[in-house]
């Protein structure tokens, strides 16, 4: 479990990139634990989707593509929606008002140009408002696919222009339906749709560039 736990981490918080090579003598020695539990916690690793392990080739951390971005997001909008549903009853006002506090600094945060706050700010709002959901498998379920997302982003950058400004309105809209107490199945499909058009967005703007680039 130990091995796994550094290995883990070290992906997660970007020591061990995309296609790092994992060595079990080096890291054997590193840590001065055995082997045994490190081939274990590869490939456990690799089951769950974060590591490559080529024969004769050994370890690697996964590099992402855009169609595991796509796998993801499509996953995160079905597993994202129904937390969201789910949490609406148990949000406060307080919570709502946080929410939309949110909205406004992510459009400050554009205003100035400022993408990378604009993430975390984004990241935050959907943590939030999925925070309420009394089912802790599926709280599991959308932290590991929201942990994934960040690694992908991390491979590679997707940006659709006027999305981003589109999102937040979107945003509000999911709140407004919180807030008025929206019957659950409207609120995951909206939230569920929100994620969905994020995806359709950046695919179309993929697809034009690449034909402009083939033109």
């Amino acid at each position: 479990m130990q091995a796994y736990d550094i290995l883990k981490a070290r992906i997660m918080d970007g020591t061990y990139g995309a296609g790092y090579r994992l060595v079990i003598d080096q890291l054997a020695r590193e840590h001065e634990i055995s082997s045994v539990p490190w081939r274990e916690a590869l490939r456990r690793l690799e089951a769950e989707g974060w590591v490559d392990i080529v024969q004769n080739a050994g370890a690697t951390v996964k590099t992402f593509d855009t169609n595991s971005w796509h796998r993801t997001m499509r996953l995160l909008a079905r597993l994202e929606g129904l937390a969201t549903a789910l949490s609406a009853p148990n949000l406060s006002a307080e919570d709502i008002a946080q929410a939309r506090q949110m909205n406004v600094r992510m459009r400050e945060a554009l205003q100035n140009l400022d993408t990378i706050q604009f993430g975390i700010l984004n990241r935050q709002f959907h943590e939030l408002v999925c925070s309420k959901c009394d089912d802790p498998r599926l709280n599991e379920l959308v932290m590991a696919e929201w942990v994934r997302m960040d690694l992908i982003r991390r491979s590679a950058y997707w940006y659709a222009p006027g999305r981003a400004l589109e999102s937040i309105d979107e945003h509000d809209g999911i709140l407004d339906l919180i807030e008025a107490g929206a019957d659950p199945d409207v609120i995951e499909a909206t939230a569920r749709d929100h994620d969905v058009k994020t995806l359709e967005a950046i695919s179309n703007y993929d697809e034009s560039l690449g034909a402009q680039r083939s033109s």
